[in-house]
């Protein structure tokens, strides 16, 4: 688990090199290395918890992981490919918190705050979504419920699976919020450098929190 971790966090930080370095074929093999492990971390820990959680949070790395090679690519149809790879994703992650804290679990003070906040964005992209605009409509509800649903579900885990969860979901919402900057507002190293991190810091912790 811990060499897994430690493989994602290396690929990671080659990610980021390679992107300030504008290297093609590094930026490939780091970010497949980065992903692999955050997948194989999570498979492993599936197969030894043998929930539905377990296996849904599975099926969410591995969507995760298919989502950053669509990514690779630098059209609008490999961003869309991305988006619907992630937005399934995320759904995965819903249901499987859902077999662990029921839905009207969900309804708090928290729950607003994340609808605002994903509002908030929404009114901050929507001059700039084009064509785009209902799909990332669509992502940024995901998204949010998501969110929702991890802090919900993250009382329902034992210390400290429950805060992987929560904190790994934050992680990754804001994550998304790097990657539509630099697509949509102004694209730039900046938001790798604090997207990418961000991101695979998200999807390790969503993993160990089957542990």
């Amino acid at each position: 688990m811990m060499l897994l971790t430690l493989i994602c966090a290396l690929g990671c930080t080659t990610l980021v090199a390679a992107e300030y370095q504008k290297k093609a074929r590094l930026r490939i093999i780091a970010k497949c290395v980065a992903s692999g492990a955050f997948v194989l971390l999570g498979g492993y820990a599936a197969i030894h918890a043998g929930t539905p959680y377990a296996y849904l949070i599975l099926v969410g790395l591995v969507l995760g992981a298919i989502g950053d090679v669509a990514l690779l690519g630098k059209t609008n149809a490999a961003f869309a490919a991305g988006l619907g790879a992630f937005l399934l994703g995320h759904l995965m992650y819903i249901f499987a918190i859902a077999t662990i804290a029921p839905v009207s679990s969900w309804i708090t003070k928290t729950a607003f705050s994340g609808l605002g906040c994903g509002a908030l964005a929404l009114r901050w992209l929507w001059p700039k979504l084009g064509s785009m605009r209902w799909p990332v409509v669509a992502y940024v509800a995901v998204i949010s419920v998501m969110l929702i649903a991890a802090v919900a579900g993250a009382g329902r885990l034992a210390f400290p699976q429950g805060e992987y969860l929560g904190y790994g979901a934050l992680a990754f919402y804001l994550s998304d919020f790097a990657v539509a900057r630099d697509k949509f507002v102004k694209p730039g190293f900046a938001n790798k450098l604090v997207g990418l991190p961000l991101y695979f810091a998200g999807q390790l912790l969503i993993a160990w929190s089957l542990t």
